[in-house]
């Protein structure tokens, strides 16, 4: 809503994103105060508006460059207002029953000496009461690689004992360096929106951007999106998309077929797969011995082993899985060339001419019928309308299923509750179980790239593991989502020791409880706020060291607080 027609007002909470975050820690719904952009059109959008989603698509705070910050002075006269209305010794006011507002956060233009960019106001609350808030006011400078604009440790702490008449104060360091991007040869992964970064705070910081030590309490944050040419699974993933492709198909009714990448055709590999187990009457088929194919154990060596054996295809491939092979996207090519090759596998098993192996609790109508052919007497079966593709479909869910299950179980016939109960399950509809298998592979390339990036063993991969199954139990796929696990900042002290962070932070706090106050210095390769203007003096403009370029640039952002007490 609008307030004296220059000022716009939102009220932000549950799952939108706050764009004060970065500064304020507090987990409460916030009104964000800035310059009005379209009030005459809102006025007339207001009248229009049918229900409460509507209305709160249009009063989200803008996250990005066309949000418009409020001059410094009057940013500080409707904190001074509010702070008025919360206050309860201003009777003259005529406010009989006074209410506990949600915090206030108005953007700054920067325009005064201090570069102010955000100053907000806190309620600090006595059961229903209000006693005071806290005053934050936050201001950025930069970007610059000149480290002697950077502040001095000493002189910050003295500044805060000072301000806040404090004798003692304890200092905490925070450190965010980007893994992905210091590992990556080409800068693609920012453009496909992956990200590995990890978090590393620590106790009694001794000087302005310090490596964190070993004793440090260090997180990975992990958001990956599936799809990465690079990856050691891109070929699963190209897999995937063909699975995807049927799911679609079978349920929209129309199947979109690639064109086909080998001379040979799907047909002719059908058939002389065919022919080649015609030969082997006796059933003595090759398809890999199940005796020996590593057996892998939840220990360090097995992880190995995992890695090396999602790169290619497994050793244990039954009849209807290599059928599948034969078949998928660079072969297949139309739906008369699937009938064809399902009516060469049909009429084979019909005349007995193949008796092929199949795994154990294989349960797709193919692995029913080739179950009857054990026993002579197989039922009719028309390839026509939807059931090729289905057939398909069946055959390469639970290709890929064994797949994924081979990496993070081992033994496809050992599987953890878990996945038989959810991931693994044939109780649901085909599409939720294609759903499923996307969320498999969300998780494999997690896990494929924080074994390249960080040589996770399996005192790792194990809990991240659990912490991606657990998430993907209860919500659908997710890509965007960040995965955070604890990991020993030992882990990553190569990517301490030689890059620089993306975000490097100092905490000098004094006091306990409500009457705790922090001052933060930061600095920051983006810019902490959305709404700069190369129009202000000194406020987000570019500058660099006798002209370099090749020197990192930080953003300086300083956020100070003060308390006013009504009681």
């Amino acid at each position: 809503f609008f307030f004296q027609t220059d000022v716009e007002i939102s009220l932000v909470g549950g799952s939108c994103k706050s764009p004060v975050e970065r500064f304020w820690n507090g987990s409460s719904a916030v009104y964000i105060l800035q310059k009005a952009t379209h009030h005459e059109e809102s006025n007339s959008m207001e009248e229009s508006r049918t229900d409460d989603a509507a209305y709160a698509s249009e009063v989200l705070p803008k996250e990005s460059p066309g949000a418009l910050a409020l001059s410094v002075g009057r940013a500080k006269q409707l904190i001074s207002l509010y702070t008025m209305v919360q206050n309860p010794n201003m009777t003259y006011l005529g406010i009989s029953d006074l209410v506990v507002l949600p915090p206030l956060w108005a953007r700054c233009d920067g325009s005064d000496a201090q570069h102010t960019c955000w100053i907000g106001a806190e309620p600090l609350k006595a059961g229903n009461k209000v006693t005071g808030l806290n005053i934050y006011t936050v201001s950025c400078d930069g970007p610059t690689a000149d480290k002697t604009r950077f502040a001095n440790l000493e002189e910050l702490k003295m500044e805060h004992k000072i301000r806040h008449h404090s004798s003692v104060v304890t200092t905490k360091g925070f450190a965010r360096y980007e893994l992905i991007a210091a590992a990556a040869v080409e800068d693609t992964m920012a453009e496909s929106g992956s990200s590995i970064s990890v978090d590393i705070t620590w106790n009694g910081v001794e000087e302005i951007l310090e490596t964190p030590p070993l004793v440090s309490a260090a997180s990975l944050n992990i958001a990956l999106e599936s799809g990465d040419p690079r990856s050691p699974v891109f070929h699963l993933y190209r897999e995937l998309q063909f699975l995807l492709a049927l799911a679609e198909g079978l349920k929209m009714g129309v199947t979109e077929w690639p064109e086909p990448s080998e001379s040979e055709s799907a047909l002719k590999l059908v058939q002389e797969f065919l022919t080649d187990l015609k030969k082997k009457l006796d059933g003595d088929c090759t398809f890999g011995n199940k005796n020996e194919t590593e057996k892998i154990k939840c220990d360090t060596a097995a992880v190995d082993s995992c890695i090396k054996s999602i790169f290619g295809e497994r050793g244990d491939l039954d009849f209807t899985e290599q059928l599948w092979c034969k078949m998928k996207s660079k072969c297949v090519s139309s739906y008369q060339e699937l009938i064809d090759c399902f009516t060469l596998v049909i009429k084979s098993l019909e005349r007995g001419e193949i008796q092929p192996w199949i795994h154990q609790g294989s349960s797709s109508f193919l692995s029913q019928l080739i179950q009857q052919s054990y026993h002579g007497k197989m039922q009719d079966v028309s390839l026509s309308d939807i059931t090729p593709v289905q057939m398909l479909l069946e055959i390469g869910l639970e290709k890929m299923k064994k797949d994924y299950v081979s990496f993070f179980i081992g033994e496809p016939d050992t599987c953890s509750l878990l996945f038989q109960d959810y991931f693994i399950s044939t109780s649901v509809d085909l599409q939720e179980q294609v759903h499923r298998v996307q969320k498999l592979h969300h998780m494999l390339e997690i896990m494929v790239s924080c074994t390249g990036l960080l040589q996770f063993r399996h005192e790792n991969l194990f809990p991240l593991t659990q912490i991606c199954m657990k998430y993907y139990k209860e919500n659908p796929l997710n890509e965007k989502h960040v995965f955070q696990l604890p990991i020993r900042p030992a882990l990553v002290k190569k990517f301490c020791q030689n890059d620089n962070p993306e975000v490097w932070k100092v905490e000098i706090s004094s006091g306990h409880g409500q009457k705790e106050v922090k001052t933060t210095w930061q600095v920051s390769t983006n810019a902490p706020v959305e709404h700069g203007t190369s129009n202000n003096s000194g406020f987000l403009c570019d500058s660099t060291v006798n002209g370099s370029s090749e020197e990192r640039l930080y953003f300086i952002t300083m956020t100070q607080c003060s308390q006013v007490h009504f009681t």
